[in-house]
Order: C-alpha cells, then structure tokens, then sequence
C-alpha cells in the first residue's frame, strides 16, 4: 500500500487447485507485531513462505490471527500457526454448524479487533459459508473479503454451509460500506469495489434468469443445466458450478418459483 498507510502484504497458501487458483491469499498486516487473516490450509511449504515473507520485513512475531471462515483453505493452517508461533491469539466466528468450535477467541457481527494499532470492524457475512466473516479495516477503507467476493471469478455456493438468498444479501450490505479497495481470499486485489459488488450481484441475477428459461424450455435436472449454462467452462468445473445451480434452485424453491420432484433417487426441477 502507499505511502502514509498500513502495510499490507500477501503471502500464498501454497494450495494451488480447480477452487482456490494460485493459493488461498492469507494477509499480513504489518508492524511490531504483525496480524494475519487467514492461514492456508496448513500445507507444509506455507510455513517457509510466510517465514521468508516475516524476514524480508524484518519481522519475527506475530501476534494475532483472524479466520474469515471455517473452509479447510482458510482454517486449516491454525494448528501450524499455533506451532509456529504459540502465543498468538487466533479469532474466529464459531457457530454450532461449522466444524471449528475450540481453541478459538469468538467473534461475532460488528465486533471490532484492536491490535498492534489497526483496527478492524467483523462483518457477519454468510452464504458462501455459514460463519463467514469479512474484516474493514478501519482508516484505510479496505476489506477483507474471505471468499464472498474473489479477484477472478465468482464464489461458488455449496449447498452445504450455503445458502444462495443470505449470499446475495451479503453482498448489498457491503454497499452500505465505505471501501476503497478489496483483499479477495483468491485473486488480485480489487480497487473499484462498489463496481464489482454490483456486478456480482448482475451476474447471479444473470443466472437465475438462464435456470428459469431452461426450465421453461423443459430442461428438469441440474447437470443438464450446468452443462447448458456453463458450456463455454471446462468440464472440470462443472461439480463447482452444479452446487451454485442447485443453491440457485432452492432460493427459488423458498420463494415458490420452482418446485422439486424426486423421480428414481434424482432430483428434478420445474416452474409452478
């Protein structure tokens, strides 16, 4: 970041796969005693990643720990950085339905984490997971943004843990924000925010509107759709893409839009 402003720097997970790119971003903010966001997903090579990142700043502590969200690439690396570094205090939502509940200082919506001099605002923000937080921090306007909104591409919404109409609100909350510039979990930074929030929101509008024409025109069954609507997108991503589909689907199923058939264990869907 620029001169007069905290210092931000990436350091990659070490994790490079069909859902997570390059690497899972993980953060660290920067000073006596830097803070982290998020840990990788505890791979062996992100130790000496983050240590050689520590060094070339001239820094060997590290105080704290903030995890957006309970997803292995995310949380997986905690026990690692506890090793490494046993005193730092780690902070995280929990919620009876993610896998995560011990050895973690609770963090709740609107919670703010003072450290090391930054501070940083907990912003509730489920859909993607069902403990998802993004971090603000404060006086610099930038975001944390987990996997709510990626540099590259769009965040896929497991059924599991997800939940297409909590996402898609999300989303407008951070429009009520102040943000300069957002720190994705996976991809480049993003510096036109309220621009981007507003596009993804266009694009899963986008799709909603595909799934209902294709189910007008009698397409009933999820692999069908994806393979219609993602034709253009590798094969090998399609498993991704069936499970924001289906959340697609059971946001319109709550609604009363679509209803669901269950024919020979397979699910099949169309307009009421």
């Amino acid at each position: 970041m620029g001169s007069g402003t905290k210092k931000i720097v990436r350091v990659l997970g070490c994790n490079p796969g069909i859902s997570t790119g390059p690497g899972t971003n993980t953060y660290l903010l920067l000073g006596d005693a830097p803070l982290l966001i998020d840990t990788g997903a505890g791979v062996p090579a992100y130790e000496a990643a983050l240590r050689a990142s520590l060094s070339e700043q001239s820094v060997k502590g590290l105080q704290a720990v903030l995890v957006t969200h309970d997803h292995i690439d995310h949380v997986g690396g905690v026990e690692q950085i506890e090793r490494i570094f046993p005193k730092a205090r780690v902070w995280k939502m929990t919620h009876p339905a993610s896998e995560s509940l011990g050895g973690f200082e609770a963090l709740q919506d609107w919670d703010k984490i003072m450290v090391n001099g930054y501070a940083l605002q907990a912003i509730f923000t489920p859909g993607h997971a069902i403990d998802h937080l993004c971090f603000y921090l404060e006086g610099e306007r930038v975001l944390f943004s987990g996997d709510l909104i990626l540099g590259t591409g769009t965040t896929v919404i497991p059924v599991d843990g997800g939940d297409m109409t909590a996402y898609l609100a999300s989303l407008r909350r951070l429009l009520e924000w102040d943000i300069r510039a957002i720190y994705p979990g996976h991809g480049p930074v993003i510096d036109r925010p309220r621009e981007y929030i507003l596009q993804y929101l266009r694009h899963r509008e986008m799709r909603e509107e595909q799934i209902l024409a294709l189910l007008k025109d009698g397409v009933r069954d999820v692999p069908t759709l994806v393979k219609r609507i993602y034709a253009e997108v590798p094969q090998a991503d399609h498993g991704l893409a069936q499970q924001t589909v289906l959340s697609h689907l059971i946001k319109l199923e709550r609604e009363g839009i679509v209803k669901k058939e269950e024919e020979v264990g397979i699910s099949l869907f169309g307009l009421r």
